[in-house]
């Protein structure tokens, strides 16, 4: 990550996968060219929930046909506990059974274990030599969503479709 060229909150943002633009909105001293870290978060959140839950629905072959999830975040002060709310809207046949197996399977994604559980955090200054202006990419989301589609203790109903 790095500053932008054209605002004082733009950052130039690089992935495994792509680069773009967080920034803080029009009205607060941004230019509003990119998410803000909080959409982000949101959005992590939120597409986790969803990947895994549709991960889970096709390996079972079951009738979901569309997914959509709503992440909301709020905190009052700096000092207050975030609060995070998933609103989450399925469409197809599903039976109760399978509802709530995707409710649960949305509650262990990983970004959202993540979140839940709190993270530690290491934070060094690195001196004395350029870094490299790039990302480093692990794969590692791909597999704790797949771990967190495997069968624990929730109903697997394979043959309702």
């Amino acid at each position: 990550m790095g500053e932008g060229r054209y605002g004082p909150y733009q950052v130039v943002v690089r992935s495994a996968s792509s680069t773009f633009m967080v920034d803080e909105p029009f009205g607060t001293g941004g230019l509003g060219s990119g998410p803000t870290p909080f959409d982000l978060l949101s959005a992590s959140l939120g597409s986790c929930s969803l990947l895994t839950m549709r991960c889970y629905a096709t390996e079972r072959e079951w009738p979901l046909e569309r997914l959509v999830v709503r992440v909301s975040h709020g905190r009052p002060a700096l000092a207050s506990k975030d609060r995070f709310l998933k609103e989450i809207h399925m469409v197809g046949a599903l039976t109760a059974v399978q509802v709530h197996a995707l409710l649960d399977v949305a509650m262990r994604c990983p970004v959202h274990l993540t979140m839940a559980r709190g993270s530690d955090i290491e934070t060094r200054l690195i001196q004395g030599t350029d870094m490299l202006d790039t990302a480093i990419g692990r794969g590692t989301h791909m597999r704790l969503m797949k771990e967190a589609c495997e069968n624990r203790g929730v109903s697997d109903d394979r043959t309702t479709r």
